[in-house]
C-alpha cells in the first residue's frame, strides 16, 4: 500500500504552503482516497475533494471512546445520600432501583463498519450510601458506544464499567438496537427489509440472575417501550446482516482491503482481532455496490431516445397522476454513509395512468440513480429528468430520506429526515399544481 503504511503525508497546499497532516487522520484520509479510486471515482471532483477529511473526522468522532476513560468521567460524580441502605428496595424507596431510560446512542458495527442505532436503558441499585450523577450513566454508555461494537459486547462493557466504577448493589443494561440492512444493486428494493432489530440485556450483582425479581422491576418500568423478559436476550451469534447474507465475502481488490485495514489500525483497533479479520472484505463487498457505472447505460436497457419515443404515446394533459413510495438506497458522497428513503413522482395524464411496465421502469430509474455516491439534491434532479423522458415534460419529484450522517456524527439528530423537490414543465410555473400533488403524498411516507 505504500503511503498507507506511512505515519504522515502531504495533503495539499494552503495559502501557498504545503500542509502536512500526521497520525491517524492522515492515514484514514489516504485510505478513503484509495477506496474512492477503487470505485472508479475522480477524487478531484468537487463533491469528493473533502470527502476523505469528512470521513476521517466522522470515524474519529464515532470511535472517540477508545481514547476516553470511565474513571475520569465517574470521578467526582459520586454523591453521599445518608438514607440509602445496601439492601434492595428498602422502605420509602431508599436503596431502590434507579433507571435512566431512552438514551439515544450510535455505534459502528465491527463486522461491516456500518453504523447502528441504539436505544439504551441503564439501571442500578445504589450501595454504600452514595449515588452517581445521572448524566454520568449516559456518558459512560457513550464511551463504549463510540467504538467498533456488537450489541451484546456493548451491553456487557457498559454494565461491567458501571459495576466496577460506582460499586453498586447491581447494574442492569438493556439495549434496543437497529442495524441498517443494505441491499445490493441487483436486489429488489420493494422486497427488502430496511433494518434488523435486536434487544439485548446484561446484568451484574443483584442482576446476575436473569430470573431475579429485580429484573421484573426493571423491565416493568420499560413496559411502555415494548420490552419484556422474552423480548430481550443475550446475543450468541453476530446479528450483522453482512454475516448472514454473505458468510464468505467474495475476493476483493487487495489494495481496497489494505485500505480498510489501515483505517481499523488508525482508529486504534487490531485488524487481526478475530472479530475484525473479515471486516475489510465485508465493507468492500458492500461499498462496491456504488461503483461508478457507465453514464450512458440506462435502466432496464432503455436509452433516452427510446424513452422519449414511448413518451410520445402519452395522452394529453388532463389531471395529476402519481407513483408514490418508490424505495431507494444510496450512499452519501460527502461522508460515505448510507441514506435511504422513498421517491414520489407526479405527472399529468388524461385518465390513464402509466402501465405496469412504466411503473417498473420508474423504480428502475430510482434504483439506477440511487446506487451511486450521491447527494439527495442531485438524486432528485436526476430522477425528475429521467422521469420526464418516460412521462412527458410535466413532472414533479419529491424525495424523502433519512441520512445516517445526520445521526451518527456529532450533531446526532435522531429521527430527522430530509425532503427535496424537483419540478419540470407545468409544475415549475403552477403553484396550485404543486400544492395539489404535495397533498397526495401520505404523511407516513
Amino acid at each position: 500500500m505504500g503511503v498507507l503504511d506511512e505515519c504522515h503525508y502531504h495533503v495539499g497546499v494552503e495559502n501557498g504552503v504545503s500542509v502536512e497532516v500526521s497520525g491517524e487522520r492522515g492515514a484514514i484520509e489516504d485510505a478513503v482516497r484509495v477506496l474512492l479510486l477503487g470505485l472508479g471515482e475522480d477524487i478531484n471532483r468537487e463533491g469528493l475533494l473533502k470527502t476523505p477529511l469528512r470521513v476521517a473526522e466522522a470515524l474519529r468522532d464515532g470511535t472517540r471512546g477508545y481514547h476516553q476513560n470511565v474513571k475520569d468521567i465517574v470521578s467526582g460524580a459520586l454523591f453521599p445520600e445518608s438514607g440509602l441502605e445496601s439492601s434492595v428496595g428498602s422502605a420509602g424507596g431508599a436503596g431502590g432501583l434507579v433507571i435512566v431510560r431512552d438514551l439515544d446512542l450510535f455505534s459502528y458495527c465491527e463486522s461491516c463498519l456500518l453504523p447502528f442505532q441504539v436505544k439504551c436503558h441503564v439501571g442500578y441499585v445504589p450501595s454504600g450510601q452514595r449515588v452517581v450523577g445521572l448524566s454520568k450513566l449516559s456518558r459512560v454508555a457513550e464511551v463504549f458506544a463510540k467504538r467498533l461494537q456488537d450489541p451484546q459486547r456493548l451491553a456487557n462493557e457498559i454494565c461491567a464499567a458501571l459495576q466496577h466504577s460506582i460499586k453498586p448493589t447491581g447494574v442492569a443494561v438493556v439495549l434496543q438496537c437497529s442495524h441498517i440492512c443494505f441491499p445490493n444493486s441487483q436486489s429488489d428494493p420493494n422486497n427488502h427489509q430496511g433494518c434488523v432489530r435486536l434487544s439485548v440485556m446484561s446484568g451484574s450483582g443483584a442482576f446476575d440472575d436473569e430470573k431475579a425479581g429485580i429484573w421484573t422491576d426493571f423491565l416493568g418500568l420499560l413496559r411502555f417501550r415494548g420490552l419484556t423478559a422474552d423480548a430481550t436476550r443475550s446475543l450468541e451469534k453476530s446479528w450483522c446482516p453482512s454475516r448472514t447474507i454473505c458468510k464468505t465475502p467474495p475476493a476483493s481488490d487487495p489494495s481496497l482491503l489494505a485500505a480498510v485495514s489501515s483505517i481499523l489500525y488508525a482508529l486504534g483497533e487490531d485488524p487481526l482481532r478475530e472479530d475484525l479479520v473479515e471486516t475489510p472484505a465485508r465493507f468492500v463487498n458492500w461499498l462496491v455496490n456504488f461503483k461508478n457505472s457507465n453514464a450512458d447505460t440506462k435502466p432496464n436497457g432503455f436509452v433516452r431516445s427510446s424513452m422519449r419515443e414511448s413518451s410520445l404515446t402519452m395522452p394529453p394533459l388532463s389531471h395529476i397522476c402519481s407513483e408514490l413510495n418508490l424505495p431507494f438506497w444510496s450512499q452519501c458522497e460527502h461522508h460515505l454513509l448510507p441514506f435511504h428513503g422513498v421517491v414520489h413522482v407526479g405527472y399529468y395524464s388524461s385518465g390513464r395512468a402509466i402501465s405496469t411496465v412504466g411503473k417498473s421502469l420508474l423504480q428502475s430509474v430510482v434504483q439506477f440513480y440511487g446506487f451511486k455516491l450521491q447527494v439527495q439534491e442531485r438524486l432528485t434532479r436526476q430522477v425528475a429528468e429521467a422521469a420526464s423522458s418516460i412521462l412527458g415534460e410535466d413532472v414533479i419529484v419529491v424525495v424523502e430520506a433519512s441520512h445516517t450522517c445526520m445521526i451518527s456524527r456529532g450533531i446526532e439528530k435522531m429521527g430527522s429526515s430530509t425532503a427535496t423537490i424537483a419540478v419540470l414543465g407545468r409544475f415549475s410555473t403552477d403553484p396550485t399544481a404543486r400544492a395539489k400533488f404535495l397533498q397526495i403524498i401520505p404523511s407516513s411516507a
